[in-house]
């Protein structure tokens, strides 16, 4: 399989060249794809690590960078940024016990991690000779979301004060805005119009983000969306995160779809749309690469997987699909 440079920013290997004008469906996910959240979620995750590894007595760490972040997604099993704060404490925590080089530590760990998430790490932690065991019982994540003591304080970060409180019906214990409020809007009008052109309503999401939060940065747009067929995985229960792959299939099914697009920006997206494939389901992954800091060497991570349609941004797309 050829993976063929179309035009700048267009990359589609040659055995799906073809397969592309059967396509009647396209589903997206929607952080890195719709959103880009370099400045909202992956500077959260770097705050609530620092904030928590304060309260644990570590007044400087190292910080969690975009490579930090990338490397626990890039395992297939981190699509949840609580579960990368969650690992990066967890790692910078046993480096300062431990006196080791916390950089070298933590891409130690990131390269023991797979597809299980958190599980991985917690599973390596264990064949190491130091006790944890305060640290975890504090944290005791993930827990129920509603009550656990990391993804509060995540949350209260993210949303901030008014929007937090909106959201759940509790204070934070935050005065600042939230790093929500960093959230840039990628997906556009007229995109949308293109695509409905060809797909009518048969556009839909699947993503690890909640509904509400969702609407909050993309406004009326996402009511262009079918919803009713669409999967926002921050509210229902944790078993169906990524890349499990019966929300992709729930919503393939009620849009009838006899071919469909995938459209994500992780290595866990990948993974859903080739076990939705397994399961009979007709599904064609589209990697996003542009929003990614390193984003030439996202472009040759998803070209090492053997993505069949690797795109710079999804305005790219109606080209792509040979819409224009």
């Amino acid at each position: 399989m050829t993976l063929q440079k179309i035009e700048n920013g267009i990359f589609i290997q040659d055995t799906i060249l073809d397969k592309i004008k059967k396509i009647d469906t396209i589903i997206f996910d929607c952080d890195g794809v719709l959103i880009d959240i370099t400045k909202s979620y992956d500077l959260t995750i770097k705050e609530v690590t620092k904030y928590f590894l304060k309260e644990f007595g570590i007044e400087h760490s190292l910080p969690i960078t975009s490579d930090i972040i990338e490397g626990f997604k890039s395992t297939g099993g981190f699509n949840d940024e609580v579960d990368v704060t969650y690992a990066s404490i967890l790692s910078l925590v046993i480096a300062n016990r431990i006196k080791v080089s916390e950089k070298k530590f933590l891409f130690d760990v990131i390269k023991n991690a797979d597809q299980s998430g958190i599980k991985s790490i917690e599973k390596y932690i264990a064949t190491l000779s130091v006790d944890i065991s305060d640290i975890t019982k504090k944290l005791d994540y993930p827990g129920p979301h509603d009550t656990n003591l990391l993804y509060s304080v995540f949350d209260q970060m993210f949303y901030g004060p008014t929007l937090y409180y909106k959201l759940f019906n509790k204070q934070s214990k935050f005065s600042e805005q939230g790093f929500i409020e960093n959230d840039v809007k990628l997906l556009k009008n007229d995109l949308i119009k293109k695509l409905k052109k060809k797909f009518k309503n048969k556009i839909a999401i699947v993503t690890g983000r909640g509904r509400e939060s969702i609407r909050y940065t993309l406004g009326k747009l996402l009511d262009e969306f079918d919803l009713k067929n669409s999967t926002f995985l921050e509210d229902e229960s944790r078993d169906l995160a990524k890349p499990n792959p019966q929300p992709l299939i729930k919503s393939i099914r009620g849009l009838d779809s006899t071919c469909c697009l995938y459209v994500g920006d992780s290595m866990e997206d990948y993974i859903m749309a080739k076990k939705v494939t397994e399961k009979g389901y007709d599904t064609i992954f589209c990697a996003i690469f542009g929003t990614s800091k390193s984003y030439d060497l996202k472009r040759i991570f998803f070209e090492q997987k053997n993505v069949p349609m690797i795109l710079q941004s999804i305005d790219l797309l109606p080209k792509a699909l040979n819409l224009v």
